[in-house]
């Protein structure tokens, strides 16, 4: 059936606008200005994105199921004791799906591509905050629980959400209320220091992390003695973390590309490493949530923070008006920005298009 269904060309880097370039990256680029059509098609082609698209659109099936069991057998809408984890399946069902989605469509324009990558950022943010939820509800070591740290825990990682997200559409586009034109489009941190714009992407989601998981790095690799929580569940914890870190490693480093550009291009990069090793992690990090749950409940009951509409389902919820009002907020201008004159129907990439207006770059 797909041999009758002719498929979108691929192109080098060379033949597609700067914003569109990945580092060592030399060929499998699709069309700059593909339809939603093409986009589709792209999927069951082999371009530089398909396999990012796949290891992570997959995976969201996976954690839809995890999600739909605990809340079916589990009945998670009478036990509150659930509700962080059904916020932080929902996370790692929404986050691969906004990624998927993002590297999909992402090459329909250049502002389509931003606005793609924004509700990517905002999703990957909303998950640090489901990871804080069960962290809080589940993780923290024993001696922590109940004090000071614990109650102000999930007030300062909904900042944190916040922040994140602000920042890592920062690193695209700069500030919102500049008038997108010409001239301020040369200033954009992307545009004028793509190294920049790469390191304050990943401080943007290396804090939160690092945040959150306070608790658990002092519960693993810190603490001793009583009030320590070192239960089996700790191995679990160790895979999660190792993975994380070797995530953030990948997607810092453009390993292995960058010792061979071109070498790559189709099959593992640096990107689809890290998107495995992203989507592993958080199979770990369920389990070991999952696992702690279970064991610690009785004791968990008894001495630790209830938990209420206004200690998870409502601190998720602000998160994710607030994420889409930043995202809106980036939107927006770049909805109402000019377009290019070129014409619509033109398929030929074109090389100079993002030196003259910000539709085409």
């Amino acid at each position: 059936m797909l041999s009758l269904i002719k498929l979108p060309r691929v192109f080098t880097i060379n033949q597609v606008p700067k914003i569109f370039h990945e580092d060592s990256i030399i060929s499998g680029y699709r069309h700059p200005r593909s339809s939603a059509t093409d986009c589709i098609l792209s999927l069951f082609q082999l371009t530089n994105e398909t396999l990012n698209i796949w290891t992570h659109f997959l995976p969201t099936w996976y954690f839809l199921w995890k999600l739909v069991t605990v809340v079916l057998m589990q009945t998670a809408w009478q036990d509150s004791f659930t509700w962080p984890l059904v916020i932080f399946l929902l996370s790692c069902c929404i986050y691969p799906l906004a990624s998927s989605c993002a590297h999909t469509f992402s090459t329909m324009s250049a502002r389509a591509r931003h606005i793609c990558f924004f509700f990517d950022y905002g999703a990957l943010s909303l998950y640090s905050l489901g990871s804080a939820m069960v962290y809080s509800a589940y993780v923290f070591p024993d001696k922590w629980v109940n004090g000071s740290f614990h109650q102000l825990y999930i007030p300062i990682a909904v900042v944190n959400t916040v922040i994140c997200t602000f920042l890592a559409c920062y690193s695209r586009l700069g500030l919102p209320f500049l008038q997108y034109n010409h001239d301020v489009i040369k200033r954009f941190p992307e545009c004028q220091s793509p190294k920049f714009s790469k390191v304050l992407r990943i401080v943007a989601f290396a804090y939160p992390y690092l945040f959150d998981h306070i608790p658990l790095f002092y519960r693993v690799f810190v603490c001793a003695g009583e009030g320590c929580t070192d239960n089996d569940t700790n191995i679990l914890h160790y895979n999660h973390i190792a993975l994380a870190f070797l995530t953030a490693f990948l997607f810092a480093t453009h390993l292995p590309e960058r010792l061979a550009p071109g070498s790559f291009d189709y099959i593992g990069h640096s990107h689809q490493l890290f998107h495995v090793c992203g989507i592993l992690g958080t199979h770990f990090q369920m389990q070991a949530i999952e696992q702690d749950m279970v064991t610690r409940r009785p004791w968990l009951a008894e001495n630790s923070i209830p938990i209420t509409f206004s200690n998870s389902l409502g601190p998720a919820l602000l998160c994710i008006v607030l994420n889409f009002a930043v995202i809106i907020l980036y939107s927006l201008p770049l909805l109402c920005a000019p377009v290019c004159p070129d014409k619509k129907n033109d398929k030929a990439p074109v090389k100079t298009s993002a030196k003259h207006c910000h539709g085409c770059m």
